[in-house]
C-alpha cells in the first residue's frame, strides 16, 4: 500500500510539474512581443486617443464626422468608395481566379504574375500609373482627342480613384480566392449537373458557399486597405476629399492636431469593426496589409 501510495503521489507531482514547466520558457518567448505590441500599438493609440479629445470641444470631437459637413462628406464618400472597390474586386478577382485554378494553359503563370505585379507597387506609384492612362497628357486622353478632337480625362475624379484602388485590391483578393479555389470539391458540381441543375444554380448554391470565408476575409481586407489607403488619392490631388486626405488636411494645413487625431480614431474603429463582422462570419483570422 504505502509503495502504490508513493507511486500516485509521485505521478501527481510528475503531472503538476510538466504542467507547469513550460511556463517560463512561455513567458520568456511572450515577453518581447507583449513589449513590441504595448510600445508600439498600446501606447500610440492611447496617446491618440487622448490628443484627439484634448480640443475645446471635448470628447465631443469625436462626433464631429456627424457635426461637420466637411467631415461627413468624406466619411460618406471613402465608405462609398471602399464598398464599390471592395464588391467589384470580389467579381473581378473571383471570376478570374476560378478560371485560372481550372484551366491550365500556356502562359497562365505570366498571366497570373501580371495580375500580382501591383503587389510590388506602392500607392504613389500606382497613382502616378493612373495619371499616365488617365490624367491631362495620358494614353486615353491622346487616343480620345485623336479619334474625336477632345481629350477624355478622369484620373483627378472620383473615378480614376475608383480604379487606383482597384488595381492594388485585385491582387490581394485574387490570391485568397485562388487558395480558396483548389479546394472545391467538384464531384459536388458533377453531381449538381448530373441531377440537371443550371449553371447559375451550381454557382449560387455550390460554389459561392463553399468560397464564403475567403470571399469574406479577401473582401474585408480590401475594404479595410481601401478606407485607409493615402498615397494614391495624395498623388492624384483628386478633389474628391476621401477622409485619410482630410486627416491629412486637417494635421498639415490647418494645423488641427486633435481634429486629426479624432478622424484618426473614427477611421480605425470603423475598419477595426469590419475586420471584426468579417472574422465572425468567416471564421478565420485576417490581417491587413497596407
Amino acid at each position: 500500500m504505502r509503495v502504490s501510495f508513493k507511486l500516485a503521489l509521485n505521478l501527481i507531482f510528475r503531472k503538476i510539474l510538466m504542467k507547469y514547466y513550460d511556463y517560463p520558457k512561455l513567458f520568456v518567448l511572450a515577453l518581447p512581443v507583449t513589449i513590441f505590441f504595448i510600445t508600439f500599438f498600446i501606447v500610440p493609440m492611447v496617446q491618440l486617443a487622448i490628443v484627439g479629445g484634448s480640443s475645446d470641444a471635448g470628447l465631443s470631437s469625436y462626433f464631429s464626422i456627424l457635426n461637420k459637413p466637411r467631415h461627413f462628406e468624406s466619411m460618406f464618400a471613402t465608405l462609398i468608395l471602399s464598398i464599390t472597390v471592395t464588391f467589384t474586386a470580389l467579381i473581378i478577382s473571383t471570376t478570374a481566379g476560378l478560371f485560372l485554378v481550372r484551366n491550365i494553359f500556356p502562359g497562365r503563370s505570366v498571366v497570373l504574375s501580371i495580375l500580382t505585379f501591383p503587389l510590388a507597387f506602392p500607392g504613389v506609384v500606382i497613382g502616378f500609373l493612373i495619371i499616365m492612362l488617365a490624367g491631362r497628357q495620358g494614353l486615353i486622353g491622346t487616343i480620345t482627342k485623336a479619334l474625336s478632337g477632345e481629350k477624355t480625362v478622369f484620373a483627378y475624379s472620383i473615378l480614376g480613384l475608383f480604379f487606383g484602388y482597384l488595381y492594388f485590391s485585385i491582387p490581394r483578393v485574387i490570391l485568397t480566392i485562388m487558395a480558396a479555389a483548389e479546394k472545391l470539391d467538384q464531384s459536388l458540381e458533377e453531381a449538381a449537373k448530373s441531377l440537371g441543375a443550371p449553371p447559375y444554380r451550381i454557382v449560387i448554391d455550390i460554389i459561392i458557399p463553399a468560397l464564403k470565408p475567403g470571399l469574406i476575409a479577401s473582401g474585408a481586407i480590401c475594404f479595410a486597405t481601401s478606407m485607409g489607403a493615402f498615397g494614391t488619392a495624395f498623388t492624384l490631388a483628386t478633389n474628391i476629399d476621401v477622409l485619410p486626405m482630410t486627416i491629412y488636411t486637417e494635421f498639415t494645413l490647418n494645423a488641427n492636431i486633435a481634429g486629426a487625431a479624432s478622424l484618426s480614431i473614427v477611421l480605425g474603429l470603423v475598419t477595426w469593426i469590419a475586420l471584426f463582422i468579417s472574422r465572425s462570419l468567416s471564421g478565420q483570422t485576417i490581417a491587413v496589409s497596407g
